[in-house]
This record gives structure tokens, C-alpha cells and sequence, in this order.
């Protein structure tokens, strides 16, 4: 069949090329990637599928701003290449973001292929490019503005951070992050486990953020190591991007017996610690045979099929409202079910019992049902009454939500917050007003610099989040707040040639 008929059957497609998989009975026993990749066939077969909109609907939709119709294009004209560097114009991430990016909830949710079928796979092939680009060394091409002798100095590695890094780097600034593991990513290493992001490829695109002169400086907590005021006496500008540090429990009796843990705990210790190779890797895990899950999001999921993977032989779900109402991605969901986890929908821990040497034996639970929808718009849980039974777990683990990481701004008092412990900031351009905070305590440093914020410390104040490709959303617009700011002040250290030198 030529190009020509093959688009035209292509065309005719009604869904989604299929991504390959690892079979679930295999991967529930390895950490190893559960997609394995387009090849360049099923690429250029998803791509014919896209029609070439005239006014796409899908690029206003990608908080990263690719421009996917140009991408999809070079596809068809099986310009890999060219195509990688579509994406990496906007976004130097494309490995991570395909991997990771909710794209059913953003492009993909507005395509027009999907009004009588599945929409493109645009995510699929964006994975299938920034993989086709790595395993043959092609590393993304950056427009470099001249140094313009100005410095940022960014908190935190996360994807707000490295977004907001990639953008300001490009723009002439001197940038440096300030991280205070001994690794870069963020939640991107320590939280998301190596089957859905490779830990490699995480490494890899920051290798390229460093290859334009970005410097990461490890082991580093701002707050502690060195002072707010310290970056301010420093830098031009501040951007901040600690994430969510601060996990939430339920604060019910029980949660501090042993193998009770938060998932921040739980995935860290898998993930970014290597636990799972105890006792090659020094962190070990009380993984546990029956292990219950509290919670419906990713990072539920993600705690599930690590304990899975890690040897339980029995995973509950437990999840207060239904299917229907759960926050995860369904794909992660149905990658669950495929594993063998267990979802205990419309139920509700409300004591754990432990043993005489204090480890969780079992887990009272009361049965729920679904009443009128509350703020968030899905119906309210109400108990059951006279529903309580009990259900025997050796490892509970919360994944019920986390909060901002508090330390910086309890130790920085010209950073307000809100009662949720977000930095406050201005919803369009995430900027601090930290001028008249500082004044407000009393304590004006010589020269307030423009503070501006992302990710999971400002939360959904500048609308979607909670995820990496909002947070890295964030980053871009912080990046464009923070140029604008700049461009009528002289460089602090004024030692650095100028853009026009």
C-alpha cells in the first residue's frame, strides 16, 4: 500500500493506534515501562489520522504551548527529527510530558476526531519522538537569546522549576536551581515510579537543561542551607517551586502504628531510595503481603502497583465515592485492574488496630453512599449506618492529598499565605507582591526582587493543578512575568555583557 492510499485508510481510523503494552501478568513482577512505544509505523499511522485544522483546537489546550498541528505534520512527512524539534521549541520535556501529561483532559479532549471516535494520540506520538530522538543522540536545538548578565535563581527541580529554567535560560539569564535532594526532578523522581517515568529519561532531560548552562545545585534547602534574603541579595528575580512536601492522614486512631505510611513516604522510599533492592540499596520497606491503599488519585494508584510489584499478594483500593467520581487518570485505573488491585469502592477506614509489637493487623471500615454533589461538583459520600466491619492489612498507605511544603514560608515572613499554606500570587502572572509583604514585617531587604511562584505551592490559584504539565505551565508563564519585569532593570551584578554588547 503507497503513502497516499495508507492515509487514506488511516483517515478512515476511527481509533487510537494501540499503544504496546507489557503483558499484565509479566509486568506486575518488574519495574520495567508498561508502554512500550509506538514504533514509527503506528507514529506516522496515528498522525495521518489528524486532519491539519486550519484553527487547531488542541494547541490552546497544551499549557506547554506545542504546536501540534506542525508536529503532527512533520510526522507525515516522517521528519522524526524535525518533529522532535517542533516540540522542544516550546517544551524541552517531551519525554517526561508524554509520559506523564493528562492529555485526555487537554488536547486530545478537544481534537475533532474525537466527536465520532477517539481523538488523535497525540501524546503517544510525542512519546514515540522525544524516545526516537534519545535512542539516536539528537539532543533539542535552542534559539539562544545573548547573557544578558541578570540571574534567577529557582527553588526546587520540579517540573514547575525546570520549566521555568528551560524558558529563562533561553531568554539570557543566568539560572540557577536550588534543590534540596540529593537528585533533580522533584516529584518526577521521587513520586512517579519507574513503570510510568523511567528514571533515566528523567536524567536525560535534565541533562539537556544543563548542556544550556542552567547549574543545579544539590543538597540545598533554601530556608536552612542558605537564606531567602541570601538569593535576594543576588539574583534579579526568584522563582519558587517547592511542591508539595506536606502529606495529609486522615487523623484517625491508629495512624501511628508501624507499616502505616503516607505515599510521599511510601514512593520515595521506592522510588527515589531504590528500596525496592534492599539490602544492596541501603532504605529498606515494610511492603507487607495484604496492603490497603487509601485514596483514589495517581499517587493511589502508583502506591498500589508498587506494592504489587514489590511483592503483596493481596492490594486494596480503598476509595469513599465509585468509579465514576475517582480523580486518576483512567488509564491508570485500568492499568490497576489489569494488575490485579483490588478497589473497595463507597468505603472509609475509620480506625486501624495493630498487633502486641505495634504493626497494623487489621483496618475497621464503614460502608458509604452517594448523596448530593458537594463543591467539587462530585456527589458526597454519607456513611452507612451500622456498616463498620474489619479487614486485615500489615501495610496501610495514605494517598489521600498533600499539602505545600511549609518550612520555606514559615521561615520567610514576607511570603504570604493562604489558609491552604499556598504562596499567594497574582492568578495571571504568579507573581509575589513581596515588596509590600516585606514592608508589612518590617523587614525590607535593599532591593525586593521579582518573586514569582508555581507548581503545587500555589496549587489551582492560577487555574488547573496538581499536575506535572500544569506545574510546568506555571513555569513558562512565571518565565514570561519575570522577562517582562526585567527588561527596564540594569543586572545586579552589572559585571555581565549586555544583551546588545
Amino acid at each position: 500500500m503507497d503513502r497516499e492510499q495508507a492515509r487514506k485508510e488511516a483517515l478512515k481510523q476511527k481509533t487510537k493506534s494501540p499503544m504496546p503494552m507489557q503483558d499484565p501478568e509479566v509486568r506486575v513482577h518488574n519495574f520495567s515501562s508498561v508502554e512500550l512505544g509506538y514504533t514509527p509505523e503506528i507514529a506516522w499511522t496515528e498522525s495521518s489520522r489528524c486532519i491539519a485544522c486550519k484553527d487547531p483546537r488542541c494547541v490552546p489546550y497544551c499549557p506547554v504551548e506545542i504546536d501540534i498541528r506542525a508536529m503532527m505534520d512533520a510526522v507525515r512527512l516522517e521528519n522524526y527529527e524535525e518533529a522532535f524539534q517542533v516540540i522542544c521549541r516550546s517544551n524541552l520535556f517531551p519525554a517526561i510530558t508524554g509520559r506523564v501529561c493528562p492529555q485526555e483532559s487537554q488536547c486530545e479532549m478537544v481534537c475533532v476526531r474525537g466527536v465520532k471516535g477517539e481523538p488523535v494520540g497525540i501524546g503517544f506520538v510525542e512519546k514515540f519522538l522525544a524516545d526516537w530522538a534519545r535512542e539516536r543522540g539528537i539532543r533539542p536545538k535552542a534559539d539562544m537569546l545573548p547573557p544578558n548578565g541578570k540571574t534567577i535563581a529557582i527553588i526546587g527541580s520540579g517540573p514547575a522549576g525546570m520549566s521555568a529554567a528551560a524558558d529563562l535560560v533561553r531568554l539570557g539569564y543566568g539560572v540557577t536551581i536550588y534543590e534540596a535532594l540529593h537528585r533533580p526532578g522533584g516529584v518526577l523522581i521521587y513520586g512517579i515510579p519507574e513503570f510510568r517515568l523511567p528514571k533515566a529519561i528523567v536524567d536525560y532531560e535534565i541533562d539537556n537543561l544543563r548542556a544550556l548552562g542552567v547549574e543545579i545545585v544539590l543538597n540545598t534547602l533554601v530556608g536552612r542551607t542558605i537564606t531567602m534574603d541570601e538569593l535576594i541579595q543576588d539574583f534579579d528575580a526568584i522563582f519558587v517551586g517547592t511542591g508539595a512536601g506536606l502529606p495529609y492522614f486522615m487523623n484517625i486512631p491508629g495512624e501511628q502504628l508501624n507499616g502505616v505510611y503516607s505515599a510521599n513516604e511510601f514512593l520515595t522510599r521506592a522510588n527515589l531510595m531504590n528500596a525496592r533492592s534492599f539490602p544492596e540499596a541501603p532504605t529498606p520497606i515494610h511492603h507487607g503481603k495484604c496492603v490497603g491503599v487509601v485514596g483514589g488519585g495517581n499517587v493511589a494508584m502508583d502506591a498500589a502497583r508498587v506494592s504489587k510489584r514489590l511483592g503483596a499478594e493481596q492490594v486494596d483500593i480503598i476509595y469513599r465515592r465509585t468509579r465514576d467520581e475517582m480523580p486518576a487518570r483512567r488509564d491508570e485505573i485500568h492499568h490497576a485492574e489489569e494488575e490485579g488491585i483490588n478497589f473497595l469502592y463507597l468505603h472509609a477506614p475509620v480506625a486501624i488496630y495493630g498487633d502486641e509489637e505495634g504493626w497494623v493487623k487489621e483496618v475497621e471500615m464503614i460502608r458509604m453512599e452517594l448523596g448530593e454533589p458537594d463543591d467539587s461538583g462530585r456527589r458526597r459520600p454519607v456513611v452507612v449506618p451500622d456498616s463498620n466491619f474489619r479487614r486485615p492489612y500489615d501495610v496501610l498507605v495514605m494517598a489521600i492529598g498533600q499539602g505545600p511544603n511549609p518550612l520555606l514560608a514559615r521561615l520567610t515572613p514576607y511570603l504570604k499565605t493562604n489558609k491552604w499554606g499556598q504562596l499567594v500570587i497574582d492568578p495571571k502572572k504568579l507573581s509575589l507582591d513581596g515588596k509590600e509583604a516585606a514592608v508589612a514585617a518590617g523587614e525590607t531587604p535593599p532591593e525586593i526582587p521579582i518573586i514569582c511562584a508555581g507548581g503545587d505551592i500555589i496549587g489551582s490559584q492560577a487555574g488547573a493543578g496538581g499536575t506535572v504539565i500544569a506545574a510546568m505551565g506555571h513555569g513558562k508563564i512565571a518565565a514570561r512575568t519575570i522577562h517582562e519585569a526585567l527588561q527596564e532593570r540594569p543586572p545586579k551584578s552589572g559585571t555581565a555583557p549586555s544583551a546588545d554588547a
